[in-house]
């Protein structure tokens, strides 16, 4: 088998004396959507920012296409062609659309310049003057990917790409990153949303309690609602559609 574009091994992340992940391993193959599930407080957020940097694991791996990177500056790895799309958007709220993406363009050579993006999302192109802290959350959301796409990544980390958006602009959002994952870019996608999640995903992952649950096929994990509520720890009435 090939190296995986990401590899995760027997992370451990602490918050103080809070020990938070638990041993986290699991795999994104290149071009590979892989659907990372898990209730809030499972330790999807802190796995992202273990893997980006944000906050140093005490033990374990991180490589990047063979590359170790567990405890490097976040800008060594996003260098390394990883974008992030971080829970909230975190804007630069008084720079409009266009400056937002300007200032993420970072040289690296790809099919992915800000007017693609903004052909892809034109909603963007019609805000394009306006600041970005005037904008719905919806279209933060769509600034955020795009944003993170004007990089050129090779790997994308999504964090909760549906949370409080209404359902027609999670369609347009899943719409482009299933774009993405066409493209060739390999996207590691956290989601609450389970269902919506496994329709686009190749694999799934599920936490809890900082640990890995569950790994295997999304499309026949998908098939079965009862074993997803079971794993998430709901009833299979309380999934989202």
């Amino acid at each position: 088998m090939s190296e995986p574009l990401l590899r995760v091994e027997n992370l451990n992340t602490y918050y103080g004396k809070s020990h938070i992940l638990h041993d986290v391993s699991f795999e994104v193959g290149k071009g590979e959507l892989v659907a990372l599930l898990g209730l809030n407080g499972a330790g999807k957020t802190t796995t992202m920012r273990s893997i980006l940097g944000l906050t140093r694991p005490r033990s374990g791996q991180v490589a990047l296409d063979g590359v170790s990177v567990a405890g490097s500056p976040p800008h060594r790895i996003a260098r390394m062609g990883v974008g992030y799309v971080p829970e909230g958007r975190r804007m630069f709220a008084g720079l409009t659309v266009l400056e937002n993406l300007q200032l993420a363009e970072n040289g690296r050579k790809g099919d992915w310049s800000i007017e693609r993006v903004l052909q892809h999302l034109p909603k963007l192109r019609e805000l394009s003057g306006r600041k970005a802290g005037r904008l719905s959350g919806g279209e933060q959301e769509m600034l955020a990917i795009g944003r993170a796409i004007v990089s050129n990544p090779t790997l994308m980390l999504i964090d909760e790409a549906s949370q409080g958006l209404a359902p027609l602009i999670v369609q347009e959002v899943y719409r482009l990153i299933e774009e993405l994952k066409q493209d060739g870019v390999a996207i590691l996608l956290v989601e609450q949303n389970a269902l919506l999640a496994l329709k686009i995903a190749d694999r799934a992952y599920v936490m809890d309690e900082g640990r890995i649950v569950y790994h295997g096929d999304a499309a026949a994990l998908l098939k079965d609602r009862e074993r997803i509520a079971d794993l998430m720890g709901l009833n299979a009435g309380e999934l989202a559609s």
